[in-house]
């Protein structure tokens, strides 16, 4: 517990490992694993989190901004970091002097990374990506061959992957993944055909990986399932994964109010009997869902507080009538286990009306994170930017 805080993040990199270690066993050994740790790591933390991921046996890093992969080379981390977003021009110098691996899309930005690579007498790998139907980021399948051509003549580039990404992984439905699949196969097998020996071959997400092992190739990208968050809504995982992430924060208030009071902005809740009241600590300014108001529940003492009234920037109040002998400063779980009961990030997600990820990546970096092991602390981040 750091001094003078209420409010933490408490991830278990035991869990992290755990997880990376079963889709490991289930992939097998022949495909690497990208440990993605974009968005600080889903809101985990993108260091602490990509070292525990790599000691337990992923093999290579990705992230979406230039930046998050400097900040990962500045934290003394060599493996292998893939950009998968667009970095734009003047972003060549950093990418040569961070050992970053780009994915292009255009020749332009090759041109670019071919001169600087080449005037010093280095070679760049590259990735190059394929829209095979999210409509978002990458080259469409008949420009690669092309574009392939294109980066063959310039010195200093190592077209080292071609990868892909699919946007319904997650439904029980898998006819469009099959859809994808069978573009960016045809994409391959035009390039081996025509002498691209492309090393890296990567589709899957960590849905695709746990269902569909014709998507492996030789390598996946392992996202929400290495922070224990299901990938999908619409089926359960296929083996045990383990949730990384516990919200807690301690009651610093308790009163009781009698009945007609309204509770927070906009009066939303009125009490109608004598309510005995918590507050807690947390707001939407710690990226806790405002949307939760009047709808979310807490855990104090393993039993469940309702939300009552708007939550605020700051804090917001709970009912804590139905639960004996609470006081200032007992602990509050936001997301995670108490006793016998577990609040997930999936249950948060659903009364907020979002997804698993927005939930845990939204929470700032007000809040500390507290890294531990074997149920020991090891580490804390206590950043405010």
């Amino acid at each position: 517990m750091l001094a003078g805080t209420l409010s933490r993040i408490e991830v278990d990199l035991d869990a992290i490992s755990f997880n990376v270690q079963a889709y490991k066993q289930h992939i097998g050994p022949q495909v690497e694993i990208y440990a993605v740790v974009k968005g600080n790591a889903y809101g985990h933390g993108s260091v602490p989190v990509s070292q525990a991921a790599l000691a337990a046996g992923a093999t290579r890093l990705a992230v979406h901004r230039l930046a998050e992969g400097i900040e990962l080379r500045k934290a003394g981390i060599s493996t292998p970091i893939l950009l998968m977003g667009y970095t734009p021009l003047d972003g060549v110098d950093l990418i040569i002097q961070w050992h970053l691996t780009p994915s292009l899309i255009t020749i332009e930005f090759a041109r670019a990374l071919s001169a600087r690579a080449s005037s010093m007498g280095i070679t760049v790998p590259v990735h190059i990506k394929v829209d095979t139907g999210m409509s978002r980021f990458g080259l469409l399948p008949e420009e690669v061959l092309d574009f392939l051509r294109e980066l063959g003549d310039l010195p200093g580039i190592y077209p080292e992957g071609l990868f892909t990404h699919f946007a319904t992984a997650d439904w029980v439905d898998t006819s469009f993944v099959q859809q994808q699949l069978a573009i960016f196969n045809d994409v391959l097998s035009a390039a081996k055909r025509n002498g691209f020996d492309l090393p890296v071959c990567h589709a899957a997400n960590s849905s695709a990986a746990m269902r569909l092992p014709e998507t492996h190739f030789n390598a996946i990208r392992l996202g929400i399932a290495m922070y224990g968050l299901d990938p999908s809504d619409q089926w359960l995982p296929g083996f045990e994964i383990r949730p990384a992430m516990t919200l807690k924060s301690e009651i610093c208030r308790v009163r009781d109010l009698p009945p007609g009071t309204g509770v927070s902005y906009g009066r939303t809740f009125i009490t109608q009997s004598k309510t005995r009241a918590a507050l807690v600590p947390v707001g939407y300014g710690d990226g806790y869902h405002r949307s939760l108001s009047n709808r979310g529940s807490v855990l104090i003492h393993g039993q469940r507080a309702p939300i009552l009234g708007r939550i605020c920037m700051d804090q917001f109040v709970v009912d804590i009538s139905a639960i004996p002998d609470v006081q200032q400063e007992d602990e509050v779980v936001l997301i995670g286990k108490q006793g016998n009961d577990q609040i997930r990030a999936e249950e948060v997600a659903r009364l907020a009306g979002t997804i698993n990820y927005e939930v845990t990546t939204a929470l700032l970096p007000r809040i500390p994170r507290l890294y531990y092991r074997a149920g020991q602390p090891v580490y804390v981040n206590n950043s405010k930017d």
